[in-house]
């Protein structure tokens, strides 16, 4: 399996509550199926899709620790870029670790304390399918310091920054990889402000994006299956999306990227 571009985003897991409830969710939402996780790597659960691996649930290990979805970054050194992180105003949350011949874990938090991973790929690189129904597509980040965040991205992985108007007046932008041209053709991950009009206890946080085949009915059966609807379905130039909570907490998006308009 190839390995993933440094800074380009090569994973997503969910820390949950009950493990099982959430097979059941996201098995019928999108017809993932799994693999039995060991306990010794605390019964990580590996999600399946045509056979291929698009994410991974966990049972939360700390009953305080909350219910999210968590985007990893690629980084050929984790050692280094964890370096890197603490040197432009992060914080290393849990030191490089690895896991078994798999690879190499980090957790950390950006300046404006939104959390996210390092995977520093050994054995294991990263997704098997995405872009693709019922797999990763896309992030955003939203926070409350874009000043303090765009610099800290473009030091720790090289970025470009491009700011873009949404006709929303909210400030916006794409970050492009090195060897990526800048703006939506190249880019890897958006960044969003957080302002008035979010609700004040909202952290931020990198919202991360699932293909499907409709939006309209993975919301319905998101809603069926216990979850709720944040942002209702609403079209974009990049497609329909909508923003959903599953039924244990942890924040999603859905995209049709078959409706895109650009």
């Amino acid at each position: 399996m190839a390995a993933f571009d440094e800074g380009v985003p090569c994973w997503v897991d969910a820390m949950v509550p009950d493990l099982e409830a959430a097979k059941r969710f996201y098995g019928e939402l999108f017809g993932w199926t799994f693999q039995e996780g060991e306990q010794k790597y605390g019964f990580y659960t590996q999600a399946f899709h045509d056979g291929r691996t698009v994410a991974a649930l966990l049972p939360k290990p700390d009953g305080r620790m909350p219910t999210v979805w968590n985007l990893y970054f690629a980084t050929r050194d984790a050692e280094a870029a964890a370096a890197r992180i603490e040197e432009a105003g992060g914080r290393i949350i849990t030191a490089p670790l690895p896991a078994g011949d798999f690879g190499t874990m980090v957790m950390a938090a950006d300046p404006g304390g939104a959390v996210f991973g390092l995977w520093e790929a050994g054995s294991y690189a990263g997704f098997e399918k995405q872009g693709r129904p019922v797999s990763y597509a896309w992030t955003d980040l939203y926070t409350r310091a874009p000043e303090r965040v765009d610099p800290f991205y473009e030091t720790v992985f090289g970025y470009t920054t491009q700011e873009l108007d949404t006709g929303d007046g909210m400030p916006f932008a794409v970050w492009s990889p090195p060897g990526r041209p800048p703006g939506v053709e190249g880019a890897v991950a958006a960044r969003a402000a957080i302002d008035s009009s979010f609700p004040a206890e909202m952290p931020a946080h990198f919202l991360v994006y699932f293909a499907v085949a409709d939006c309209d009915e993975s919301v319905a059966t998101a809603t069926r299956l216990g979850g709720r609807v944040i942002l209702d379905p609403e079209d974009t130039p990049y497609g329909r999306f909508a923003v959903m909570v599953d039924n244990q907490g942890a924040n999603f998006a859905v995209i049709d990227l078959s409706r895109a308009a650009r």
